[in-house]
């Protein structure tokens, strides 16, 4: 199994509500005023995240104490796996 490395990321905001929470990786969700927002970032991160590389997202918050979001990408144990795993799109054949 493949090591995972975390990325870590956070602010000192208003931070959001477990109910915001529940639904930020829900698509065509936004906290923004209509027209101010596709609501798909998040929701595509996470299908970048978990569904094409395995990894994890997470966020934690809570209302007056900021939010952090951890991302943990698995990591290839050697150069030469990402050479034989990764699709060639530039004419390799």
């Amino acid at each position: 199994m493949r090591s995972l490395k975390p990325l870590k990321s956070s602010d000192t905001g208003s931070g959001m509500t477990e109910e915001i929470r529940d639904r930020l990786f829900d698509p065509f969700f936004t906290t923004k005023l209509v027209g101010r927002g596709t609501g798909l970032g998040l929701s595509i991160s996470h299908q970048i995240v978990v569904s094409k590389h395995g990894g994890q997202i997470m966020c934690l918050s809570a209302p007056g104490q900021g939010t952090e979001f951890m991302i943990k990408i698995p990591m290839r144990s050697h150069p030469l796996e990402l050479a034989l795993t990764t699709p060639c799109h530039f004419g390799c054949d």
